[in-house]
């Protein structure tokens, strides 16, 4: 009887100190959200080297009470570059994140950009998506000219 009497409250303490040491969980309702109006974008289908077309912008707004900083936008691989507002974004108020793909290699592309930032719902991450077809190369021979070296007959 008296081991039970110890066993229940060394297991009474330590579910007490378990309870105690759980870390406090705080959410902030008044800081900032990222909102964007599209989160995929297809460009398409698009030539090889059209630089134009292989742009894209993410158009977002800070539906939050708090000014919104991305820290960071990062592109899933070298060939999506992304360019975001470095200032911070006040409630209410509407930004863009360029995008840039690398329009030089061809294929179907689906590319991811994680943006970091001191929003509740970071990070966030948007995609772009689209094909490069390929630039037809032009059939042309090289011209070829009679070289100055080579006696000529007379």
């Amino acid at each position: 009887m008296h081991y039970f009497f110890l066993y229940n409250l060394i297991l009474l303490f330590s579910y007490s100190q378990f309870i105690n040491c759980q870390e406090q969980i705080s959410i902030n309702y008044n800081s900032p959200v990222i909102s964007f109006e599209k989160e995929l974008i297809d460009l398409g289908s698009f030539m090889q080297y059209d630089d134009s077309s292989s742009r894209c912008e993410f158009v977002f707004t800070n539906t939050g009470k708090e000014p919104l900083i991305i820290s960071k936008a990062k592109g899933s691989c070298g060939c999506t570059v992304p360019n975001w507002p470095k200032e911070p974004i006040m409630p209410g108020e509407s930004s863009v994140i360029k995008v840039n793909y690398d329009e030089k290699r061809v294929g179907s592309f689906n590319k991811s950009i994680t943006i970091t930032s001191n929003a509740q719902n970071s990070p966030k991450i948007v995609k772009v998506k689209g094909k490069v077809t390929a630039t037809p190369k032009k059939n042309e021979q090289p011209i070829k000219k009679q070289s100055s070296l080579v006696p000529r007959a007379n």
